[in-house]
């Protein structure tokens, strides 16, 4: 398979993950939707029609490209089976993080308590999960994809709403700490949703390859850090009881 056709699958994979259509697309660059189905078809484009289009999903020319060459790294989601095994056992859960953030075996077991022989048995299991590949001499090499995702509602969603949320915000986000939370509201039109979901996504991405690259550190010179992004149409529940009635506006 050529580098061009592999190039426009990965971006109309791109674009069914963040559910734009070729009719969405074609009012973009001001062209028709049999334009658009033609241009892909042929994987016909322009430099300038590829950045538009990546632009639209929060990417860009290079993020298209880490995805085209990912190889191995292809697992975008868990099963749900699979999802109940990682957050059933909290130290396959954070043996998982660890290696995810590129910690060798050796400081995982010096760091924690977890023998050796406990950690080749959580090596084995994360290997069946395809979260990793077990390699010789107890490494491994993650088989995440860029964009993995959790399922949504699924059980580490849901672990997450008991265990991490409330932990998450008992805390004074003091910025000389590390720490920020910044909270805004306001009125948005649905276009402007979605601009602020790309940029969160682009936010999101360079938080991952900073991580990756950081990883490469020594430990002592890197810290344990947590980002929660999010948005959603929304109003204050005590202000939502002082309306005359429900508001009955859909998104």
């Amino acid at each position: 398979m050529s580098q061009t056709v592999q190039l426009v699958d990965t971006l109309k994979k791109l674009l069914r993950e963040r559910k734009i259509t070729y009719a969405e697309v074609a009012e973009k660059l001001n062209l028709s939707e049999a334009n658009v189905k033609r241009m892909f078809s042929k994987r016909h484009f322009t430099l300038n029609r590829l950045e538009e289009i990546c632009d639209m999903a929060g990417a860009d020319l290079g993020y298209l490209m880490a995805r085209m060459h990912e190889g191995t790294m292809v697992l975008d989601e868990l099963s749900e089976e699979d999802e109940r095994e990682l957050v059933s056992d909290p130290k396959l859960l954070l043996v998982a993080q660890l290696l995810v953030n590129r910690w060798e075996y050796e400081d995982i077991i010096s760091t924690y308590v977890i023998d050796e022989f406990e950690a080749t048995r959580l090596l084995a299991r994360l290997d069946r999960l395809s979260i990793i590949e077990l390699l010789p001499g107890n490494r491994v090499k993650t088989k995440l994809s860029r964009d993995f995702r959790w399922i949504h509602n699924g059980p580490v969603y849901r672990f997450f709403e008991q265990n991490v949320a409330r932990d998450f915000f008992n805390c004074k986000f003091d910025p000389k700490s590390g720490e920020l939370l910044v909270f805004v509201a306001g009125m948005l039109s649905r276009q402007s949703n979605m601009h602020l979901q790309n940029s969160i996504r682009r936010l999101a991405r360079e938080f991952d390859e900073l991580s990756k690259e950081d990883g490469k550190l020594p430990l002592e010179d890197t810290f344990g850090t947590g980002m929660v992004l999010a948005m959603r149409p929304w109003e204050l529940s005590i202000f939502a009881e002082m309306r005359r009635g429900p508001n009955l506006k859909k998104f």
